[in-house]
């Protein structure tokens, strides 16, 4: 079986077939997988594939490019597992800048290039379909709004915004990423925020852009 078959839809489970794997942290499964080891890097995928599709959500919203950029990354993964960052002991800041490149890649090579901030909001109850075809409209001029004020920042502003506000990591995990000081990921994000509020304040309301 191929690395392209084994990557399925997340919330399938890759790595099942290893159980003792799910004992392993990611750098025994790194090793593992970089002497040969599809069933490490299934568990590795299993780890982290829903992680890097949210993310790869966050970053185009759309789903259907977030999975074929997920699918991307772990491939690009497999390809370039001597290449393989951990920081803290944890691959997915590495498979998130992999994501990044990829997407930035895809949109230049589309002529366009896409960021978000904030996640569709997801709504369980059953209601009046015309109710949420109006919502998604509205939800999706909010997006567009959001996307394009994201797209004008500064890389390196930008690069913060993506793993810290988007992928969730945290300042310190972010620094290593980017191979900055902690406290210039935070004024970056800092930065970041001020324009953002600056550019959106008028026109939409971005909890996201709260402190917190």
């Amino acid at each position: 079986m191929t690395v392209g078959e084994r990557l399925r839809r997340p919330g399938t489970d890759a790595g099942d077939d290893h159980p003792a794997f799910s004992l392993c942290d990611d750098q025994a499964l790194w090793q593992e997988a970089a002497h040969g080891d599809r069933a490490a890097f299934g568990e590795l995928f299993r780890r982290h594939a829903e992680a890097v599709w949210n993310y790869a959500y966050r970053l185009t919203g759309s789903w259907s490019v977030a999975e074929d950029l997920t699918s991307a990354t772990f491939l690009a993964a497999w390809r370039r597992l001597g290449d393989m960052t951990l920081v803290n002991s944890s691959a997915r800041p590495w498979l998130y800048t992999v994501a990044s490149n990829l997407a930035r890649h895809e949109y230049r090579r589309q002529g366009r290039f896409s960021r978000v901030l904030t996640r569709l909001p997801l709504n369980d109850t059953t209601r009046d379909h015309a109710d949420d075809v109006v919502d998604q409209i509205d939800a999706q001029g909010k997006l567009r709004t959001v996307l394009d004020a994201v797209t004008k920042l500064p890389k390196a502003e930008r690069q913060a915004v993506e793993l810290c506000l988007l992928g969730e990591l945290s300042t310190a995990d972010a620094a290593e990423a980017l191979g900055i000081a902690e406290v210039s990921v935070r004024a970056r994000i800092s930065r970041a925020r001020s324009r953002l509020r600056g550019v959106l304040s008028d026109t939409i309301d971005v909890p996201a852009l709260e402190e917190g």
